[in-house]
């Protein structure tokens, strides 16, 4: 099977915003269905891929009924591992309503804005944080933010920088109930 969509996980988590996706090392992962990640043990690459062929655990016609998705996507409610899963149910409604083209060009725009945030505001400690706004925050609030940011930030070494970017992402996720930190 020839693999598409190599930045959208089978499971419906968009890559693109993964801080290992954001590596400037030789572990730097380059998406889900990336030759090294498919070597890699994965019940849902097993399954969707190699077995059925798929690109995408939603669009398998047992989907309703797997245990393993659905024991994943209940424990995505609460927890995360080293990627932020808050947004995974929307990811996966929006996926089966519009296909992963759709999505893929939605997941685009918010990694052009997090590279954003990582080139002009990550004092080398912020990545995580960046990856999990760029992940829960709309894609609207987050051009406010980085347009917002550069204005506040103008003459301001890369810490200042940093801080105000996190003064002005915290503001909007205490406002609007967001959790811009990872659930363990």
């Amino acid at each position: 099977m020839k693999k598409g969509y190599i930045e959208i996980g089978i499971c419906g988590l968009s890559c693109r915003l993964c801080p290992a996706y954001h590596r400037e090392t030789k572990s730097k992962c380059e998406g889900c269905k990336s030759e090294y990640r498919m070597g890699a043990v994965c019940t849902f690459h097993t399954c969707a891929v190699k077995k059925k062929g798929i690109d995408f655990c939603g669009f398998c016609d047992e989907n309703k009924a797997c245990a393993k998705w659905r024991k994943f996507r209940e424990a995505a409610k609460q927890h995360d591992s080293f990627v932020c899963y808050q947004r995974l149910e929307d990811n996966i409604a929006f996926i089966q309503r519009y296909g992963m083209k759709e999505f893929e060009k939605q997941q685009e725009t918010r990694e052009k804005l997090l590279r954003a945030f990582l080139i002009e505001f990550n004092e080398g400690r912020s990545k995580s944080f960046y990856c999990i706004a760029a992940t829960v925050l709309e894609i609207g609030e987050l051009e406010s933010v980085l347009e917002n940011a550069r204005e506040k930030s103008k003459g301001l070494d890369i810490k200042a920088k940093s801080m105000v970017m996190h003064s002005l992402l915290n503001e909007i996720a205490d406002n609007r109930r967001y959790l811009l930190n990872l659930r363990k």
